[in-house]
């Protein structure tokens, strides 16, 4: 790991604190909200999540870089993190199959970063104070100058984010001959999340978020799904307008991160900014309808308001996680709509909630819900 030829590069929270180290990935400045995954694999995959739009991320795994990348495990078609902090960065990388370094990965992508930095110290700092915003730089280093540029940064609590990776135009992928034809309304979709529909032997049509109703209904399809993505739900009241719609189809529905939290705000469930979120894949979450406990993968930093999902009259909490009681799971009492907050998709090893794509597509084999007309939906 050679970082003695690397430029400076400083970090510094909203708080003040500052931490100083060498420069990794492109030269430049990077704002962003903080925040720490716990994941010892699969940076690549974190790196190009659209979830983290906006966010700059903390592994605290020690050394990154080590297996460099590897062209088709991306999860989207770019790196979408605002920037990067480690303590080692390796600049030497071996793997079977890989096609080149993260390095170089980095700079192509223009995203910044810094090496040297104690993540130990630094996830204690965000575990103990909350997620804050964020600043590195590599090419300015007077301390005032930073200062007054992460004071513009808006905060994350407000924030819209899914316009910016959404897809611009509809797409297909699957078998068109499927007997299940999913539309999937892409609020900054992982590309895993469409592979394991298209294996369970779906025809996937991804939707930009601002498609209406009616033109999914057009395409026929025999269920939804709500996709993941960043960003504050309670800010994005033209999506809680359309899942709303997508909700009284009749149609099943599924839900995943994003996509639940939105499920959540259209039933007039509120949701709310944690401390400082879940992000890693080891996150013990409890099936409430089996009492089966699953390892999952996590990735968000909003929640719904527990004490309103145990209110609802016509909502059934499905899953917890154990670590802190929040709502990891929901359905609608006799209707095939249901969501999560983990992501059932990522399989970090235990694939305990695979099962959720199963249970999707059992409800759309069902063929016993079909939509009604659109003058009764609510």
């Amino acid at each position: 790991m050679l970082v003695c030829h690397r430029p400076k590069a400083v970090l510094l929270l909203a708080d003040g604190t500052l931490f100083e180290g060498r420069a990794i990935g492109a030269a430049g400045i990077a704002t962003g909200e903080i925040c720490f995954n716990t994941g010892m694999t699969g940076y690549q995959e974190i790196f190009s999540d659209p979830s983290y739009t906006g966010q700059i991320m903390v592994m605290a795994s020690p050394h990154i870089g080590n297996y460099g990348v590897k062209a088709g495990e991306e999860e989207s078609t770019r790196v979408t993190i605002a920037g990067l902090v480690v303590k080692k960065f390796s600049e030497v990388w071996s793997r079977p199959g890989g096609t080149g370094s993260l390095e170089d990965h980095l700079r192509q992508a223009g995203t910044v970063g810094i090496s040297e930095v104690d993540t130990r110290k630094l996830v204690r700092h965000i575990r103990d104070h909350g997620a804050q915003n964020a600043l590195i730089s590599s090419t300015e280093l007077d301390p005032a100058v930073l200062r007054e540029r992460l004071a513009a940064v808006p905060s994350m609590a407000g924030l819209e984010l899914s316009s910016r990776v959404s897809c611009p135009t509809a797409h297909e992928t699957g078998d068109p001959k499927a007997a299940h034809r999913v539309a999937l309304v892409d609020f900054g979709v992982k590309t895993n999340i469409v592979r394991c529909l298209t294996e369970r032997g779906c025809l996937v049509r991804v939707f930009p978020m601002n498609t209406s109703l009616d033109g999914m209904l057009a395409w026929k399809p025999t269920g939804f799904l709500l996709s993941n993505g960043p960003g504050d739900p309670a800010a994005m009241p033209a999506s809680v307008a359309l899942v709303t719609a997508i909700r009284d189809s009749g149609l099943p529905v599924f839900g995943i991160c994003l996509g639940h939290q939105l499920l959540a705000e259209s039933l007039g469930i509120g949701t709310e900014k944690m401390h400082h979120g879940h992000r890693g894949i080891n996150h013990p979450v409890k099936n409430l309808l089996t009492g089966h406990d699953e390892i999952t993968s996590q990735n968000h930093g909003f929640v719904a308001r527990r004490a309103q999902t145990e209110a609802h009259a016509d909502v059934e909490i499905t899953h917890v996680h154990l670590n802190d009681g929040s709502i990891a799971g929901l359905r609608l009492k006799g209707r095939p709509v249901f969501s999560v907050q983990h992501h059932p998709e990522a399989g970090p090893g235990p694939n305990d909630a695979r099962y959720l794509f199963d249970d999707f597509v059992a409800n759309m084999q069902a063929g016993k819900h079909v939509p009604r007309p659109l003058h009764q939906q609510a």
